[in-house]
């Protein structure tokens, strides 16, 4: 298998919202909150769904590499229960290998709300349910060594089980990627993942706002610095102004593409890895890396979901 990837197993549920209704609820724009399912049920009562996907992060960066044509697979956990049950065979569809065994769990499967405002940025409201329940028994050791990659997500790392299935993960694997995810993320976590970027991690993904404020930095130069002496490979993405690409002291950029049809930029960071993965098993360029990265997000980002 080329990459299998470990994350948060979530079923992305689509609405249309205005930006009175996020003030209303004290919501941040183009961050993530976490919830429970009492707040769930609440928000979700007054919404009209747009659609529903199996979702999360790095589940759908897999999905990418799927329709690209590469063998992979994911590990997340779901409960036995009928989100479960569609979440499972939306990966089966995408000729994803799901290799976790759901059972019948006393949370339910976790569900993702995705608002997106007019402007076409999404704010998301998660119910981790008992995807953020997994431990180092939910991953066999011989899955993650017959990997040639793992890629996992910075929403995925907490305190106790979930930290230890991120560690035997990491133990066991020959090569790891990983997205940083969401700027929520990185500040809850700062010391943990800089730890992480700096001595156990190969590649990391990250946009503008999370790779600074994970360094403490004022600059954009003061990013590309610390990557430099790290002597990883760190893809950051930036929006309007494209993405970098450093790689010890090689370094590669790309403009966005520009004219497109905005609707939803909820998938555009998990495409955009799936892109730049597809290249590095592939053996492209660096350059190479980051245009496939760019197409696959532009793609997603002009249209409603993440899955292409």
């Amino acid at each position: 298998m080329k990459i299998l990837g470990i994350g948060n197993a979530i079923v992305d549920v689509l609405c249309k919202v205005t930006d009175d209704f996020l003030t209303k609820h004290s919501l941040t724009k183009s961050t993530m909150k976490l919830i429970d399912e009492k707040e769930f049920k609440e928000l979700l009562s007054s919404l009209e769904i747009v659609e529903t996907i199996s979702g999360g992060s790095v589940a759908n960066s897999i999905v990418g590499l799927s329709q690209l044509g590469n063998n992979v697979g994911f590990i997340g956990k779901v409960s036995n229960d009928e989100l479960g049950q569609k979440y499972e065979e939306g990966l089966h569809k995408e000729k994803v290998k799901y290799l976790y065994k759901k059972k019948e769990e006393q949370i339910p499967t976790g569900s993702c709300l995705i608002l997106i405002t007019p402007d076409s940025e999404r704010t998301m409201c998660t119910f981790l349910g008992t995807a953020g329940k997994i431990n180092d028994k939910d991953i066999k050791e011989e899955d993650i060594k017959n990997a040639e990659m793992i890629f996992l997500e910075g929403y995925l790392w907490d305190e106790g089980d979930p930290r230890k299935a991120f560690d035997k993960a990491i133990v066991y694997s020959k090569r790891v990627a990983m997205s940083l995810s969401d700027l929520f993320c990185v500040e809850r976590h700062r010391s943990n993942f800089l730890d992480l970027v700096k001595n156990r991690l190969d590649i990391i993904f990250a946009n503008e706002q999370e790779i600074l404020s994970l360094i403490n930095a004022k600059t954009f130069d003061e990013a590309i610095s610390f990557s430099k002496e790290i002597k990883k490979n760190i893809i950051i993405t930036r929006g309007e102004k494209g993405a970098i690409s450093i790689n010890r002291n090689e370094i590669s950029e790309i403009k966005a593409q520009s004219d497109l049809k905005i609707k939803d930029l909820t998938g555009a960071g998990d495409l955009f890895a799936a892109g730049y993965l597809h290249g590095i098993i592939n053996n492209f360029e660096a350059k190479d890396c980051l245009i496939k990265g760019t197409e696959l997000s532009s793609k997603i980002i002009q249209k409603i979901g993440a899955r292409i």
